[in-house]
């Protein structure tokens, strides 16, 4: 129970210091917005007493889809949070059982889960938003504990991503198990912003995030490839690749990385065939390439932007991409 009361308060604090313009902010949670994060967190808030109240999830149904965040969500969080608490307090001395969407579960073991679901959350928040990204060292010590037997079967579920490195420390560990990036911050937003508005394939959305000196360096045609220099000519290149692509869709699969230099690998798909993975480096023998020979888009090499090293030439969090440029091929 205290555990409980320390981690919503941990997440109540990331969230009351949410300004009005980071609301839409990108998050370490990929695809998901400082909003959409703190909708997740409230919805399970308002699950809460149904579920500790004996409801099953077919009974509460749809109550709590969608939007639950209204016109001011730093309030409708913070409301959510104190009922939450309120309730767990009052139930859980009493112990029961629950009923989880993957069937019934002790009562215990969901408060459990949901004080996992609030510090690593509560670290998201406040990493999207340069809030204080400190955890409590007596809750990471819990949280990590009970995890370690339980990080396979999140994993394997969907829940997390592939786990990422640590730092050694039992925090980022613990972030890493969680598949966080530990040092997530102001150039991780910046890439992100920049994805999103790629996946639109709305030019003047993409060159508004890229710096009036952008340099792109295309993979061919071949042997020397080409380089464009300036928003007129990159931007010619994003309007060819858009206008002789059929409805391109693009998620990143990793992101590396290093000071302000970036290096994201990418799928880029379209409605007639998968098109690419971006790596740089040579291919080894053996290894089959990710995308087949003949793509056009592949040999002029625009469908393979954001396997690019991506050097900030603003200051960090400006949220603009200046200079792309192929990195050093792999021995």
């Amino acid at each position: 129970m205290t555990l409980h009361r320390r981690a919503l308060e941990h997440w109540a604090a990331r969230g009351a210091a949410v300004e009005n313009d980071q609301w839409g902010n990108p998050t370490p949670c990929t695809q998901w917005s400082v909003r959409r994060l703190v909708n997740h967190v409230v919805a399970q808030e308002l699950w809460t007493a149904p579920l500790l109240g004996g409801m099953t999830i077919q009974e509460v149904g749809s109550h709590f889809d969608g939007d639950v965040l209204g016109d001011d969500p730093a309030d409708s969080a913070r409301i959510a949070a104190d009922e939450a608490t309120a309730i767990v307090h009052a139930v859980l001395p009493g112990g029961g059982r629950v009923q989880l969407s993957y069937g019934e579960e002790d009562m215990g073991e969901y408060v459990r889960q949901l004080c996992a679901d609030h510090l690593i959350h509560g670290w998201d928040l406040a990493a999207a938003t340069g809030g204080d990204t400190s955890m409590d060292a007596e809750l990471v010590a819990e949280v990590g504990t009970w995890f370690a037997e339980r990080e396979a079967a999140y994993r394997g579920s969907g829940a997390i991503g592939p786990p990422a490195v640590g730092a050694g420390d039992p925090a980022s560990d613990l972030l890493a198990a969680f598949g966080r990036t530990w040092q997530w911050g102001p150039n991780h937003a910046a890439l992100a912003r920049f994805s999103v508005a790629f996946g639109s394939g709305e030019v003047d959305a993409i060159m508004a995030r890229m710096t009036d000196d952008c340099v792109f360096e295309s993979t061919g045609p071949a042997p020397d490839a080409q380089r464009y220099e300036g928003q007129a000519a990159v931007r010619t290149v994003w309007e060819r690749l858009f206008d002789e692509t059929t409805d391109p869709k693009f998620t990143d699969e990793d992101v590396f990385v290093c000071g302000d230099r970036v290096r994201p690998m990418a799928i880029h798909l379209d409605q007639r065939r998968r098109i690419a993975g971006s790596r740089s480096g040579r291919r080894r023998p053996g290894v089959p390439r990710r995308a087949r020979a003949g793509e056009a888009l592949l040999r002029q090499g625009l469908s393979d932007l954001l396997g690019r090293w991506i050097r900030r030439s603003l200051t960090a969090g400006s949220g603009r991409c200046g200079d792309i440029v192929q990195p050093r091929a792999a021995s």
